[in-house]
């Protein structure tokens, strides 16, 4: 696992246009998943409706933010790839407050949901934060 991991980042620092893809398309299949799978089966999870709004608003915003970094960043990846995991982790943070808030309500379904997509955005973070680390690295090393 850990040296599948060091593959990924690896080749994420060689590329990190893929990295924010990635992200674009993940922040896009949880706004999806947000707005209309589970508020259509808003019974199933227990969040409130207009949470999950927000939120998938929210994972919009990220999934445009990504695609345009994408598409038109060319160089100097570190500050993009700094913006978009500090947003990551506030999402998560936001999304575990959310989750103690309604917990009350929250089926175990909802709970799962949740945490899963915290856990799987820790992981994208945590990979966010090797990939910068490595395109420093590799830019002092490069330099004379």
């Amino acid at each position: 696992m850990i040296t599948r991991l060091t593959n990924v980042i690896h080749k994420l620092a060689a590329k990190p246009q893929h990295l924010f893809l990635t992200d674009s398309i993940g922040a896009l299949l949880t706004a999806f998943l947000l707005f209309v799978v589970l508020r259509t089966y808003n019974e199933s999870v227990g969040m409130p409706e207009r949470i999950l709004t927000y939120l998938s608003i929210i994972a919009t915003v990220f999934s445009i933010y990504s695609a345009a970094c994408f598409l038109w960043v060319k160089g100097n990846f570190i500050p993009f790839v700094s913006v978009i995991s500090i947003a990551n982790i506030f999402y998560c943070v936001l999304t575990m407050i959310l989750v103690i808030r309604y917990y009350p309500m929250l089926t175990r379904v909802g709970i799962t949901y949740f945490i899963s997509e915290i856990l799987i955005i820790c992981v994208l973070v945590y990979i966010e934060v090797q990939v910068a680390k490595a395109i420093k690295q590799h830019a002092i090393a490069d330099t004379p």
